[in-house]
């Protein structure tokens, strides 16, 4: 087994993975070990926005048209209503977590980046990490193990400012998209969203706080998804995992920082986890360059605040009965508004105008609740404060 490398990266998903790339870019000497063989998979939406496709370019990596399925927007369906939004610029995709894995280590082999498979690193040393039982020195040691990260613990960096977690469930389908966007179904306890793919398949993912609601009972829940896919072959097995949330205090620790899932997680409804990850690995690669931590640790806050926001945001769109209505009926009421939001959540618009939609979003709610006489003479800012508190603990943070 090889004895030194410069970085040591420990855990070879996409985070690891990208941390990997970015490091190589920069002319490191990286070593990834993972415990599991390529590809790797993991249950998802499977789907890579304007801003994530422009990240993992950042990378060197291009998703080939025939590995990916192309989509122009959001749909957000509840019961029989509908709204939608084109991005504001570029596309997205839908692309099988397999095919990214694939596309990615073989571009990180292309760099150089050397990797131990099927590897059990058992713990950290003074100089190094120990791994299937012999020492391997490092200068630096990245964590991408996940977001039940043992690397975390070992550091010490578990405290957090808040945590929260869900519940997702993945399988797909041979089926024909029906629509150039991702859909976003709201059923009563749940949400279910729909990526194309394929030409002839989707990735379907119910989440939900309740970790024993499998796909089955949840599409039962939501006829309009149930009907589409109904009759057809599943093209995987249903996987599950849990989505968590989570805002830690530190991701550095001297020599090691931590990236992707390890370091914190949005809530998987953004789809912003990828583009995140990747955002991540190339500051954490400008601090390992610079030979010092801190100025990763301070990119890290920057990056988490608007997918973090706008995971706050759509949740609170999807809250069940009267409020969902509600929010439904704003966007209805001012189609341009889902328009802004969706620019903001792929980074087409700034901290201000984002709290500015928020305040007219939750304005909109209120005032879809009341007579609109009982609404004259206040402003968005004077009615949405309530509606605006899951949003504090972030800001705050």
């Amino acid at each position: 087994m090889m004895r030194s490398t410069e970085v040591c990266v420990v855990g070879g998903g996409p985070a690891g993975l990208a941390a990997a790339i970015a490091a190589r870019r920069r002319g490191f000497d990286v070593v990834v070990a993972d415990s599991m063989l390529p590809p790797i998979d993991k249950p998802c939406g499977e789907g890579l926005m304007p801003d994530g496709l422009a990240a993992l370019s950042t990378l060197g990596i291009q998703i080939p048209a025939s590995e990916a399925f192309v989509f122009r927007g959001i749909r957000f369906v509840n019961e029989e209503k509908s709204v939608e939004a084109n991005f504001p610029h570029g596309y997205a995709v839908g692309v099988r977590r397999t095919v990214l894995h694939r596309i990615m280590v073989e571009h990180a082999a292309a760099l150089g980046v050397r990797f131990l498979w099927g590897s059990v690193v058992s713990g950290l040393e003074r100089d190094g990490i120990r791994v299937n039982g012999e020492i391997l020195k490092a200068r630096w040691i990245i964590g991408a193990d996940g977001s039940q990260s043992r690397v975390r613990r070992w550091a010490g960096l578990d405290a957090h400012w808040w945590k929260d977690c869900r519940y997702a469930f993945r399988r797909h389908y041979r089926v024909a998209p029906w629509s150039q966007y991702m859909e976003l179904h709201w059923g009563p306890d749940c949400q279910i969203y729909v990526t194309p793919i394929a030409a002839d398949e989707v990735c379907v993912v119910v989440m939900s706080r309740n970790p024993k609601l499998r796909l089955d009972e949840a599409l039962s829940c939501v006829p309009s998804v149930e009907r589409r896919l109904r009759g057809k072959e599943g093209a995987s097995v249903e996987r599950g995992a849990a989505t968590v949330t989570r805002k830690l205090r530190r991701v550095t620790n001297g020599r090691l920082a931590l990236v992707g899932d390890a370091s914190g997680g949005v809530d998987a409804i953004t789809g912003e986890g990828l583009r995140l990850t990747f955002c991540q690995a190339a500051e954490l690669a400008n601090s390992l360059a610079e030979g010092r931590l801190d100025g990763y640790e301070q990119a890290h806050r920057r990056l988490f605040w608007r997918p973090a926001l706008m995971g706050q945001l759509t949740l609170l769109l999807g809250q069940p009965g009267k409020l969902r209505r509600r929010a439904m009926q704003a966007l209805e009421r001012e189609p341009s508004l889902l328009e802004r939001i969706l620019a903001a959540h792929v980074g087409d618009a700034s901290h201000s105008q984002m709290a500015k939609d928020a305040a007219s979003l939750a304005w909109g709610m209120l005032s879809a609740a009341v007579p609109e006489k009982s609404c004259a003479g206040l402003s968005a800012p004077a009615r949405a404060p309530e509606l605006l508190k899951p949003f504090r603990k972030i800001s705050n943070a």
